[in-house]
């Protein structure tokens, strides 16, 4: 069987993408990242969707970019905006080059096992503006991956980066997820990470528009 290494942060994205390379055949190699960011509630949902999906092998990596900051979800002095629909400006939620790290660390993995594509959730429609969700940089961190690997240089055995929502709107997404078994009630999307979600910071807002636009219910519970 095919290998595929599936970044999995616990959120509704990472989610369908896992279910979608399993539908394609993949034996899936579940990755997950405890970077100090504010909402560890996001792996313990990780955790549960890969035991529910049933993956080969589910790997959470510990790396501490809190420690320079920069980012709302890294840096407990800087407090997680709401929404601001009227902004044009890249989200204080960005965390740097967070994608670039993490496909990284995909990319070791991947030629460690022998898994030739790399699943990750990115989208450049319904988003919030991340430099790092976009195909241009899907496609140059390919094109790096492969330069940088002896997989690819030596053996002929190309690394794919898959996204396979990245021109998806968010309703459709979720729509093609119910119909491939997704429990969306199991993942986690908002940057606070209480107990139940606020319903008013960037992630919320998209995610509840997308389900109300899918004419679905969302079965996470939500303060506002």
């Amino acid at each position: 069987m095919k290998k595929a290494i599936v970044l999995l942060s616990g959120g509704m994205d990472s989610t369908t993408v896992l279910y979608i390379a399993k539908a394609e055949g993949y034996e899936v190699y579940a990755l997950s990242f405890n970077y100090g960011q504010r909402h560890k509630k996001e792996l313990d949902c990780a955790r549960r969707i890969a035991d529910r999906a049933g993956v080969q092998e589910h790997i959470i990596v510990k790396t501490n970019m809190n420690a320079w900051g920069g980012s709302a979800l890294t840096d407990d002095k800087i407090d997680v905006p709401d929404r601001d629909e009227s902004s044009l400006d890249i989200p204080i939620t960005y965390v740097p080059a967070r994608n670039m790290i993490f496909l990284s660390y995909a990319a070791s993995y991947a030629e460690a096992v022998g898994a030739q594509d790399i699943f990750i959730g990115v989208s450049e429609v319904d988003y919030s503006g991340y430099v790092d969700c976009r195909q241009e940089f899907i496609d140059a961190m390919e094109n790096a991956i492969n330069m940088g690997t002896v997989c690819a240089v030596e053996k002929g055995k190309r690394i794919k980066i898959q996204a396979p929502l990245v021109h998806m709107k968010k309703a459709d997404e979720i729509k093609l997820g119910v119909s491939l078994g997704v429990d969306y009630g199991l993942t986690w999307t908002c940057y606070r990470g209480e107990e139940e979600a606020c319903g008013t910071c960037d992630s919320c807002v998209l995610r509840l528009k997308a389900f109300e636009e899918a004419r679905l219910r969302d079965e996470v519970r939500y303060k506002a």
